[in-house]
């Protein structure tokens, strides 16, 4: 009986492996599902090189984005690799921007959708990647990618040392020289500033009544008059919000200002609808080394 090879599987053995996808579904068909036999399988072929590296911790590499023709769409990418020193060579930087492209045209927000299309020079996206790490010699992967499409608003980006940080912000209602400069400022604020949420009816309600808990346990302790309390921790909560509402928070180039007050002044129809921001290798645990340990593990002490 024919084992029915899901998507998840495949998956799996990407991950597991970092051989492509096509190669993993094959894998898995000739072994009946088993994931052992069909990793052994694949390096029987010739795939252990990429496949060696895939545990590699890929926490370096580039945030990219592509701002479209029309000013009003725009993707912002996450490709991963093992160095900074990789992340500079010209082969991987040229497959970001790339990549970047392909995931725009064709409106793709899924990293695995996105592997299996097909780049200029018809190879897909997956088996570029492959090759590179046959190369380069060092593992990579496509980490997270983010198409926004805003007909007829302006869209900004802003990228933070050479793509450690990725920014997109959307400002609709208004257009001009004058809105796209805010724009771009915009987008510099949330790479310096790191908001959480564009504004309060976005802000996560567990985290909000934390912080409201946290804030009122040291009330307590304090010894503030109850009948005080509640006042002093509005101001907190509203201290709170400025500090993760981006339309809230003080603008970095003018702290007297508010990211709102900005937009006011600039053009009163002019508002802010939604922002990204991508930070390198964020959530990924890095691999702590330690020299002394690996120099005795190879004098066999």
């Amino acid at each position: 009986m024919a084992v029915t090879i899901s998507a998840s599987m495949v998956k799996d053995l990407r991950e597991k492996t970092g051989v492509g996808m096509m190669e993993c579904k094959k894998a898995l068909e000739e072994n009946s599902g088993d994931m052992d036999k069909a990793i052994v399988w694949l390096r029987e072929r010739g795939m252990s090189r990429a496949a060696k590296k895939a545990d590699r911790v890929a926490a370096e590499g580039i945030v990219h984005f592509v701002i479209g023709d029309k000013g009003d769409s725009a993707v912002l990418l996450e490709v991963n690799c093992e160095t900074d020193f990789v992340s500079k060579n010209d082969d991987f930087k040229n497959f970001v921007t790339e990549t970047a492209k392909v995931a725009l045209t064709q409106s793709i927000n899924d990293v695995e959708k996105l592997s299996a299309m097909k780049l200029s020079s018809g190879t897909s996206i997956d088996e570029t990647i492959k090759g590179l790490i046959q190369k380069i010699g060092e593992n990579m992967r496509l980490r997270r990618v983010q198409v926004l499409k805003y007909p007829g608003a302006i869209i900004s980006g802003y990228s933070h040392m050479g793509g450690k940080i990725g920014t997109l912000c959307v400002l609709e209602g208004a257009s001009g020289a004058n809105v796209q400069e805010v724009g771009k400022d915009i987008a510099m604020h949330i790479a310096a500033a790191f908001p959480k949420y564009l504004n309060r009816t976005e802000v996560d309600q567990s985290e909000l009544a934390q912080e409201r808990d946290i804030a009122r346990k040291k009330l307590v302790e304090e010894k503030k008059p109850e009948a005080m309390i509640d006042k002093i921790l509005e101001g907190q909560m509203n201290k709170f919000y400025k500090e993760v509402c981006l339309v809230e928070q003080a603008f970095v180039k003018d702290p007297d200002t508010s990211i709102t007050k900005l937009l006011e002044k600039t053009d009163k129809n002019l508002k802010l609808s939604k922002f990204l921001r991508f930070q390198l290798g964020e959530g990924i645990e890095k691999k702590q080394e330690n020299f002394a340990a690996e120099v005795a593990a190879q004098l066999g002490r």
